[in-house]
Protein backbone atom coordinates (compact mmCIF):
# COMPACT_ATOMS: atom_id res chain seq x y z
CA UNK A 1 0.00 0.00 0.00
CA UNK A 2 1.09 3.38 -0.82
CA UNK A 3 0.41 7.06 1.22
CA UNK A 4 -1.96 8.02 -1.31
CA UNK A 5 -3.82 4.71 -0.22
CA UNK A 6 -3.35 4.77 3.01
CA UNK A 7 -4.55 8.49 3.31
CA UNK A 8 -7.69 7.54 1.14
CA UNK A 9 -8.68 4.78 3.71
CA UNK A 10 -7.91 6.73 6.47
CA UNK A 11 -10.10 9.92 5.84
CA UNK A 12 -13.05 7.18 4.57
CA UNK A 13 -12.67 5.42 7.55
CA UNK A 14 -12.65 8.36 9.87
CA UNK A 15 -16.12 9.77 7.91
CA UNK A 16 -18.05 6.35 8.07
CA UNK A 17 -16.95 5.50 12.12
CA UNK A 18 -17.84 9.18 13.35
CA UNK A 19 -21.11 10.00 10.62
CA UNK A 20 -23.61 9.93 13.61
CA UNK A 21 -21.59 12.86 15.03
CA UNK A 22 -21.65 14.43 11.24
CA UNK A 23 -17.68 15.50 11.28
CA UNK A 24 -17.16 18.54 9.04
CA UNK A 25 -14.10 19.65 7.29
CA UNK A 26 -12.06 15.97 7.48
CA UNK A 27 -8.68 16.42 6.50
CA UNK A 28 -4.86 14.75 6.25
CA UNK A 29 -2.94 16.40 9.14
CA UNK A 30 0.03 14.03 8.91
CA UNK A 31 1.40 10.65 7.83
CA UNK A 32 3.82 8.69 9.16
CA UNK A 33 4.90 4.73 8.61
CA UNK A 34 6.13 3.05 11.51
CA UNK A 35 8.42 0.22 9.93
CA UNK A 36 8.35 -1.41 13.24
CA UNK A 37 4.82 -2.34 13.19
CA UNK A 38 4.25 -2.56 9.40
CA UNK A 39 1.84 -0.02 9.57
CA UNK A 40 0.35 3.70 8.41
CA UNK A 41 0.12 6.01 10.81
CA UNK A 42 -2.81 8.63 9.39
CA UNK A 43 -3.62 11.92 11.29
CA UNK A 44 -7.08 13.29 10.28
CA UNK A 45 -8.37 16.32 11.49
CA UNK A 46 -12.34 16.80 11.63
CA UNK A 47 -14.70 19.19 13.44
CA UNK A 48 -17.90 18.56 15.04
CA UNK A 49 -20.96 20.21 15.96
CA UNK A 50 -19.76 20.64 20.04
CA UNK A 51 -16.13 22.01 19.33
CA UNK A 52 -17.99 25.29 18.34
CA UNK A 53 -18.15 26.61 22.20
CA UNK A 54 -17.28 30.15 21.45
CA UNK A 55 -19.82 32.50 22.54
CA UNK A 56 -19.30 34.58 18.91
CA UNK A 57 -19.98 31.49 16.97
CA UNK A 58 -24.03 31.78 16.40
CA UNK A 59 -23.32 35.85 15.25
CA UNK A 60 -20.34 34.42 12.58
CA UNK A 61 -22.43 31.56 11.72
CA UNK A 62 -22.18 28.29 12.59
CA UNK A 63 -19.29 27.21 10.56
CA UNK A 64 -17.35 29.45 11.84
CA UNK A 65 -13.98 29.38 14.15
CA UNK A 66 -14.35 25.40 15.16
CA UNK A 67 -12.23 23.83 17.16
CA UNK A 68 -10.76 20.36 15.52
CA UNK A 69 -10.69 17.02 16.27
CA UNK A 70 -7.72 14.93 15.31
CA UNK A 71 -7.41 11.16 15.01
CA UNK A 72 -4.43 8.95 14.42
CA UNK A 73 -5.55 5.80 12.23
CA UNK A 74 -3.37 2.69 12.15
CA UNK A 75 -3.55 0.68 8.60
CA UNK A 76 -1.60 -2.53 8.21
CA UNK A 77 0.36 -2.11 5.11
CA UNK A 78 0.15 -6.03 4.15
CA UNK A 79 -3.47 -5.93 4.13
CA UNK A 80 -4.95 -2.24 4.25
CA UNK A 81 -6.88 -2.90 7.00
CA UNK A 82 -7.52 -0.40 10.17
CA UNK A 83 -6.21 -1.42 13.03
CA UNK A 84 -7.03 1.15 15.48
CA UNK A 85 -8.26 4.80 15.93
CA UNK A 86 -6.87 6.82 18.76
CA UNK A 87 -6.81 10.47 20.10
CA UNK A 88 -3.72 12.39 18.83
CA UNK A 89 -2.11 13.87 21.88
CA UNK A 90 0.07 16.87 21.54
CA UNK A 91 3.54 17.35 23.28
CA UNK A 92 3.68 20.92 24.50
CA UNK A 93 7.49 22.67 23.95
CA UNK A 94 9.75 23.01 27.02
CA UNK A 95 7.59 20.62 29.56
Amino acid sequence: MDAKQAITTAKSYVAEVFSDEQPKNIGLEEVRFDEAQNAWLITVGFSRAWDAARPFQTALGPELDLNRTYKVVRIADQDGAVVSVTNRTFEIAGA
